[in-house]
């Protein structure tokens, strides 16, 4: 544990030597460079920012493209100034070059931070959208389905004579009187000797 804190605290302390570095040599070419004042504190926090934002980009995977580009541009700006601070340039007398990047640097800078910022990183619901179909199971075969059976045919009624039926109801009120119950189909048909379909329907007219 206290090797993994010596380990990050070195680290960190080279980090802040190394960022107070640049920062220094930022502003020492932009105050060159006819930026005095807080402007010239507000040049090496600039390049830093787009530093930071570009970075980031290229933490998240996505955009890697743009991230390099403004990572490069940043960098460039910042290894240039410590560069030209190593006494190749002459701070007394600036070129002129050197004044127009770091007047046109404010723009520069806020074009890049509001592309990282805000540009959306591409969709990939198209691509996911295929490969759920391609993993999706092929659907199951339908089943033939089966026809209904067709109802069956009520049998045909069966035709009975008035006069036998006018005899049934005698045999029935003559049963009815001996036994005191109505009479039933099997005695009907026995008393009758007719069929049983006939004797069903002389019941059912009685």
């Amino acid at each position: 544990m206290r090797a993994q804190l010596a380990r990050i605290d070195a680290v960190l302390v080279q980090a802040l030597i190394a960022a107070a570095l640049s920062f220094a040599h930022l502003h020492d070419v932009a105050s060159a460079a006819g930026q005095d004042g807080w402007k010239a504190w507000a040049y090496p926090v600039s390049v830093d920012l787009l530093l930071v934002a570009a970075w980031r980009r290229l933490r998240t995977g996505d955009a890697k493209a743009a991230g390099w580009c403004w990572f490069v541009i940043a960098l460039t700006a910042s290894l240039g100034a410590n560069v030209a601070t190593a006494g190749l340039l002459d701070l007394n007398q600036v070129p002129a070059w050197l004044r127009i990047l770091v007047a046109g640097w404010p723009a520069v800078a806020f074009l890049g931070g509001t592309l990282l910022a805000h540009s959306s990183p591409a969709p990939h619901e198209d691509t996911e959208d295929v490969h759920d179909q391609e993993d999706a199971p092929d659907p199951a075969p339908e089943l033939p389905t089966r026809p209904a059976p067709e109802p069956t045919p009520a049998p045909p009624a069966v035709a009975v004579p008035a006069a036998l039926v006018e005899h049934a109801r005698k045999v029935a009120a003559e049963h009815r009187n001996r036994t005191g119950a109505v009479i039933d189909t099997p005695t009907l048909r026995a008393r009758l000797g007719v069929p049983a379909p006939m004797a069903e329907a002389i019941v059912a007219q009685l």
